[in-house]
């Protein structure tokens, strides 16, 4: 058995231990304060990666929830418009039948049905060009536009809605496009120099963003500090033709160069101010028989991003922002079919609902050669037989209509979100169990690591008290 002073072993190893148990005394605060087991990486690095997993399936479980029931609104709105023009064909037949009655009917009353009759048509077409879901329309064969990308080299999106160049788009076509008008970058020329050159002590901002030179900085070191702050300024900077040339990153008439320069360090033809802007890019584009202008430079846009007065965009590519390559040029493929709805958290859940054209043009055809609700005549006995054939079809055509889109309502989408709710009630309590705190757990490891830092505490002061027995040894 050895004493020492300088070094209390016991002293340390109490201290240690002290300094854990106080370490994990306060993760156990931190732990019944916020409710959470894990607060950081640290505590559970394998559970962090498992339940951002489920928040992230949760988010979109939510989200898919929010969608299953804008479509519920979006089919509701349609079978409610679908059920007026139900009512107006109940009373068109209604006037169809008396017409049939010729033998007591006089003309003028006769003539007076089929003036009904013509207005009962009109309101029919008119709810189908105006039943709207927000600026979607629903029932004049526009709901279910899709566009897709032909030439992927020269545009990398397009987005065709309903409507196209004031009217709606209810048949399959082309996307065809020439641009006028290429986009820019906003480009300033700056002072004629050699790369390795030095620029002299001074200070310019691009952009707002301001940069300072020392009497050795040459150059290439310009360049190289402006390139690194493109993030802040959007510009960027080169050398070319014996010169700096300042680029905007983006283009169109939003994408600007703003150099001030006091010392002539950058800016050509020595101090003072210069600004540039970008110029936006302009097609005209063809759906169908429609023709349409499309300009870029709308705010928030990037310069290649072209819309139109409707608000459908094409997003030119580097490639394709190029006059000469998009001269009357397919670019696109407009289909109309069926609506689409994302109704589940994961890419490839979604569900389609097809409306068609509920014009008075389109109803009805097939029962008598030649004839719709849109021409029918009520005027003859033969007429009025054949009128009340086709509202019949007509009938039989809007309840069908009406039909699928109740069973789309109740058996896909109302079902959805019945099992969405499901999902996202056990994915929460899978959440719940990796990441929350069980406070009933936690409260017993807190007084357990209270209890044993006093002890703790109390030891470390008798370990450091140790080496005075030493001082016995040392009396003589």
């Amino acid at each position: 058995m050895s004493f020492r002073i300088n070094t209390n072993v016991a002293a340390m190893n109490a201290l240690r231990n002290v300094g854990e148990t106080n370490s994990q005394f306060n993760q156990s605060i931190t732990r019944l304060s916020t409710g959470l087991r894990i607060n950081s990486a640290a505590d559970d690095p394998a559970g962090l990666i498992i339940s951002e997993n489920f928040r992230a399936q949760i988010t979109g479980i939510d989200t898919a929830l929010r969608n299953s029931q804008d479509a519920v609104n979006y089919a509701k709105t349609a079978e409610g418009a679908l059920d007026e023009v139900n009512g107006l064909l109940r009373d068109a037949r209604g006037l169809a039948v008396a017409s049939a009655n010729t033998g007591t009917l006089s003309t003028s009353a006769i003539q007076a049905n089929q003036s009904q009759l013509q207005s009962i048509a009109d309101s029919i077409t008119r709810i189908a060009q105006n039943t709207q879901f927000g600026t979607k329309h629903l029932l004049d064969g526009s709901s279910g536009v899709n566009s897709s990308v032909v030439a992927g080299t020269l545009t990398s999106a397009i987005n065709i809605g309903g409507q196209f160049g004031g009217a709606a788009v209810t048949s399959n076509t082309s996307v065809v496009a020439t641009l006028t008008q290429a986009a820019t970058q906003a480009a300033i020329t700056g002072v004629t120099a050699t790369i390795g050159q030095a620029v002299g002590a001074g200070s310019f901002s691009i952009n707002g963003v301001t940069f300072n030179t020392s009497a050795t900085t040459t150059t290439q070191q310009v360049i190289d500090q402006i390139n690194a702050s493109q993030g802040q300024t959007g510009v960027a900077a080169s050398f070319s033709g014996g010169a700096i040339q300042l680029n905007s990153t983006a283009y169109g008439a939003n994408a600007r160069i703003d150099l001030t320069d006091a010392n002539g360090i950058v800016r050509s033809g020595g101090a003072g101010s210069t600004s540039a802007t970008g110029l936006n890019a302009t097609a005209t584009v063809q759906v169908g028989a429609a023709t349409a202008l499309f300009t870029s430079g709308q705010t928030g846009n990037d310069g290649l991003t072209l819309s139109d007065a409707d608000g459908n965009t094409i997003k030119l590519t580097a490639a394709g922002n190029v006059t000469a390559s998009v001269q009357n040029k397919t670019i696109g493929q407009v289909t109309v079919g069926s609506s689409q709805f994302q109704i589940g958290a994961n890419a490839g859940q979604t569900t389609n609902l097809s409306l068609g054209n509920f014009a008075a043009s389109q109803l009805g055809t097939g029962a008598v050669s030649g004839l719709d609700m849109s021409n029918l005549d009520l005027t003859s006995a033969t007429g009025a037989q054949n009128a009340i054939k086709v509202i019949d079809a007509a009938i039989d055509q809007i309840t069908k209509s009406r039909g699928q889109i109740g069973s789309f309502q109740r058996n896909v989408l109302e079902s959805n979100i019945r099992s969405l709710g499901v999902a996202q009630e056990n994915l929460s309590a899978a959440d719940s169990t990796i990441r929350d705190t069980d406070v009933a757990s936690e409260m017993t490891q807190f007084t357990k690591l209270q209890i044993l830092q006093q002890s703790g505490m109390s030891v470390l002061a008798q370990a450091n008290q140790a080496p005075q027995a030493v001082l016995s040894l040392l009396k003589g």
